[in-house]
């Protein structure tokens, strides 16, 4: 009942939308730190690799790491379950917890930035965005959860 209201390529287009406002909001983030700590900019590292706050950069790079295998785990999960299932909808679930995930280290990027003035942020938001950019929805994986995609 479930895959009659929802149309592979409906689905899709919903995926590519939600998929680009993610990346699109990750990269305001860095844009929002230029404006507002434009300081974190100056990129002179005679400091500490780590900042003035070790241990949490490091914990905050294990979630990242963390979270990004996760997401690339927990999509994968959602497409097998959608294609056995013939569940549209859990195709769309999957993109969008795989960018949540990968949103994470963009995140944390953005409170080390405002919280610990760590000037290595920009490498948290890298890995968020690429993370997000290898979550790009295919077409393929909401039809082969169809009924008329099949397996």
């Amino acid at each position: 009942m479930e895959n009659d209201k929802l149309n592979p390529e409906q689905t899709y287009k919903t995926m590519m939308i939600l998929w680009f406002a993610i990346l699109m909001s990750q990269i305001m983030f860095v844009f929002i730190i230029f404006v507002v700590k434009s300081e974190l900019f100056r990129f002179d590292f005679s400091g500490p690799l780590l900042g003035s706050n070790p241990p949490v950069v490091i914990i905050a790079a294990g979630i990242s790491i963390i979270t990004l295998i996760a997401s690339f785990v927990l999509k994968k999960k959602f497409l097998a379950q959608a294609v056995a299932e013939q569940k549209v909808a859990l195709v769309q679930t999957a993109t969008i917890v795989g960018c949540a995930f990968a949103e994470v280290s963009s995140l944390l990027g953005l409170m080390l930035a405002f919280a610990f003035d760590f000037k290595l942020f920009f490498v948290f938001s890298a890995f968020g965005i690429i993370g997000t950019l290898l979550h790009f929805p295919k077409r393929d994986d909401a039809h082969a959860a169809s009924y008329k995609g099949g397996l």
